[in-house]
């Protein structure tokens, strides 16, 4: 199964779930240790963190990752901290701790 849920349509009451997505990368962040994927399809955005502690591999292909490429994502959907919420974003109070990551397609930067 490519995903058993939408990215735009995660919420509060999937906390605790275990979820695998797939969709653009529409934004990516390196905090050091944690990269920060903002996760896009048709429905929405959804942030995905990827942790080494937590998932290795999934780690160091996420630091390959750029705008656009597509990507499957497993992973538990978990409460942002407290202060993170993003009210900008549907999705904003959760996040998902992502296990496993798939490139299904790259794409060169869009100018």
């Amino acid at each position: 199964m490519l995903k058993d849920i939408s990215c735009g349509a995660l919420r509060s009451q999937d906390i605790g779930k275990s979820v695998t997505l797939a969709g653009w990368v529409h934004r990516r962040r390196d905090h050091g240790n944690l990269i920060f994927i903002d996760l896009r399809d048709r429905d929405g955005l959804v942030q995905v963190v990827f942790n080494p502690e937590l998932a290795e591999k999934a780690h160091v292909i996420a630091q390959l990752l750029r705008n656009e490429w597509v990507i499957q994502v497993s992973g538990e959907v978990l409460a942002r901290p407290e202060g993170t919420v993003n009210e900008d974003m549907l999705s904003g109070a959760v996040e998902v701790y992502a296990s496993e990551l798939t490139v299904l397609n790259q794409s060169l930067t869009p100018p």
